[in-house]
């Protein structure tokens, strides 16, 4: 496994290729992790959550390609395919329509697939590639209105600038460069939980997190969040890119044989940030369990905790305001009543019912990583304390 490497502290940002802002290292806040350079990938360090919106400085990045540098003055959004009337936007055009706000919850598919065993290949994502945001754009239903789309449209491809080669001189190598697209049935495109943003944490996109435009689908994991949208086309067929087909791909077993399906909604998780692994927690002092818990589709319900003192699940207390397709922040106060090490597990449940697995699935290949992850403590004594003894 490669080891992550830190940001290096130089003042109160640093400044990515690109020219992205990222904040520094404080005690109160951790650095972000780098577990790729070029393109670079960064990775929030989960243990420092605090609030409900994650900054946007503090925000994982997930980049495929290098990041386009991309001039909205230059910039325009394509709609073709399936429509009845092609169109081309710019910018302001977009910015000109009714605005709609609401905050999601966007997982990496791959974030957690350190904890695979054995070991997958891929990015070594601990439990950062995740984050929660407040988006501001437009309805891509109402893009979609605008070009009329035909009766036999089926899929909605959205295409980004970001281009390149994958996996050169292997089996799984792309036809050449490609950009990142993915499609999303049409019911999903059309859905109010679908909007295409220009605006994150109130303010414009950054560059990494994909200036000028690009897609927000509450529910579903991050592949299907294109960054720097140019391309929207309706089709007739299921899409069978290489990002479709090829890559962010699961088994499903409900016709019997294992078939390929592509990835789409994210699943009901819960993950701890405090206590982090290893820490020392002092017997009979009150300690307060924290993290977030999210699903796809549906709410969190509930979040159960076990801290391996033999009293099995407990209830978590779920903090903030429920809101669609956002996550919750939640706790559970626990007082170890013995000296000794524990192991702590925390489960989410949603409101359709599914429960947070206990291990880890074949089907998923790298992805998908939602099985209940322990953090081992240690509980010790209250230190000890002495009175000075002067020699004279």
């Amino acid at each position: 496994m490669i080891e992550p490497e830190f940001v290096r502290p130089r003042a109160d940002v640093v400044l990515f290729e690109g020219g992205d802002k990222y904040a520094m290292p404080t005690p109160q806040q951790p650095s972000l992790i780098v577990r790729q350079k070029s393109p670079e990938n960064i990775e929030f360090p989960f243990a420092s959550l605090s609030d409900w919106l994650i900054p946007t400085e503090l925000f994982f990045v997930r980049n495929h390609f290098p990041s386009p540098d991309l001039d909205a003055r230059d910039w325009r959004l394509r709609v073709g395919g399936a429509v009845e009337r092609p169109i081309e936007l710019d910018l302001d055009s977009i910015k000109a329509m009714r605005s709609t706000t609401f905050t999601a919850v966007v997982e990496c598919a791959g974030n957690g697939r350190v904890y695979y065993e054995p070991p997958k290949e891929g990015l070594q994502w601990q439990n950062g590639a995740v984050g929660n945001a407040a988006w501001t754009g437009v309805l891509l239903r109402e893009i979609l209105e605008m070009a009329g789309v035909k009766r036999t449209a089926r899929e909605v491809l959205l295409a980004g600038a970001d281009s390149g080669v994958v996996d050169t001189n292997k089996k799984t190598a792309s036809p050449g460069p490609i950009a990142f697209a993915r499609s999303l049935p049409l019911e999903k495109a059309i859905a109010d939980s679908t909007i295409l943003a220009y605006s994150m944490n109130e303010q414009p996109l950054t560059r990494d997190h994909g200036y000028p435009l690009r897609a927000v689908v509450g529910g579903w994991f991050g592949m299907a969040w294109v960054k720097w949208i140019t391309d929207i086309t309706v089709v007739e067929q299921p899409f069978l890119g290489y990002w479709q087909a090829r890559d962010y791909f699961r088994w499903e077993r409900s016709l019997g044989e294992p078939r390929l399906v592509p990835l789409a909604e994210m699943e009901v998780k819960a993950q701890i940030a405090r206590p982090v692994q290893g820490a020392r927690l002092i017997v009979g002092q009150p300690y307060r369990i924290f993290g977030a818990a999210w699903s796809g589709e549906a709410p969190i319900r509930q979040v159960q905790v076990c801290t391996g003192d033999g009293r099995g699940w407990r209830e978590g207390r779920l903090l903030e305001t429920e809101r669609p397709f956002a996550w919750r922040l939640w706790e559970y106060i626990w007082t170890p009543e013995d000296v000794g090490r524990y192991i702590l597990r925390c489960r989410a449940i949603d409101g359709a019912g599914c429960v947070q697995p206990d291990l880890q699935r074949s089907d998923c290949e790298s992805y998908v990583a939602n099985w209940i992850i322990p953090v081992e403590v240690t509980v010790v004594p209250e230190p000890q304390t002495y009175e000075e003894e002067f020699v004279i």
